[in-house]
């Protein structure tokens, strides 16, 4: 079954027979041969010999789920990492929730993705999100400081009793504002699940294309959420990392004119203004010409 590409570890095809297993790894045996996805798919940011650092896509699962066991990040990466070294491995240090987009890393060894793991409160400088929310009036900016839970349908809710909720803290400043919707630049001192989505909404700021936390304003098909940066340092050789994403251009044309936009509007002006200019133009008015049979007076 190996060799027919028929067992999975984590969503991603193995061929070894002593493929090693961790613990957290996940299993996966299938009827049919499991396919490899294309290299072109993976947008990579930065690698080096301890991690691999994607721009994940919205709409792309970060590991296997039940409804999802092959086309998720992990697995994209994992063949990309196997198609240089078949024995290469990849494993998870963070994920990013399946329609948010942006820097995702995996480590390339169990122990640097367990001292990551470990140290990750300490090790993270930056974790720098772009948030398009529902409203122009929020603040020009803010520190929210909530308490979170999850209930049973897996949603984060805001609550006052410390003991039941976890600390999270989220900070952000309002960089445009346009049409009803606002462009943020957030700064999470702490991991909580949603907690971007759970803390703006608590507030009725509501991400745009959130249909889990608002009534949603779905102006981009997607949410509106991306990871732009994430710094850190590795605590085996204390190399630092600032790894970065653009701002995607779907969010950009919701509140900045694109360079196409700007020049199509200046040669429709220059137009206009060209066209006024024949139109106000005095018409000149044409010479006599003396008939030449006319003879001169003596």
């Amino acid at each position: 079954m190996i060799a027919n590409h028929q067992v999975a570890v984590g969503g991603a095809p193995v061929s070894l027979f002593k493929y090693a297993l961790y613990p957290e790894d996940e299993v996966t045996v299938t009827w049919n041969p499991i396919r490899k996805r294309e290299r072109k798919d993976l947008p990579i940011i930065y690698e080096d010999e301890d991690i691999v650092a994607i721009d994940k896509p919205s709409g792309l699962l970060s590991v296997a789920s039940e409804r999802e066991k092959g086309k998720t990040a992990y697995r994209m990466v994992s063949d990309y990492v196997t198609s240089k070294d078949k024995n290469a491995r990849i494993f998870v240090v963070h994920r990013l929730d399946e329609d948010t987009s942006g820097v995702l890393i995996f480590a390339k060894s169990f122990a640097v993705k367990e001292a990551l793991q470990l140290h990750w409160q300490e090790i993270v400088a930056k974790r720098g999100y772009y948030a398009i929310v529902e409203g122009e009036d929020i603040p020009e900016a803010g520190r929210l400081r909530d308490y979170l839970v999850i209930d049973d349908t897996y949603t984060v809710h805001v609550t006052r009793d410390e003991r039941k909720g976890k600390l999270a803290i989220t900070n952000y400043r309002k960089i445009a504002s346009k049409n009803g919707l606002s462009l943020l630049d957030v700064e999470i001192e702490t991991g909580r699940k949603n907690q971007i989505r759970a803390q703006l909404g608590h507030l009725g700021y509501y991400v745009i294309g959130d249909d889990r936390y608002g009534e949603p304003i779905d102006p981009l098909g997607r949410l509106g959420l991306h990871a732009y940066e994430l710094s850190f340092t590795n605590p085996l050789n204390k190399k630092s990392y600032d790894l970065k994403s653009e701002m995607p251009e779907n969010f950009k044309r919701l509140f900045w004119k694109t360079r196409k936009q700007t020049l199509e509007e200046e040669r429709e002006k220059k137009e206009k203004k060209e066209e006024k200019e024949l139109d106000l133009r005095p018409l000149k008015r044409k010479e006599k010409r003396k008939p030449l049979w006319r003879k001169k007076k003596k």
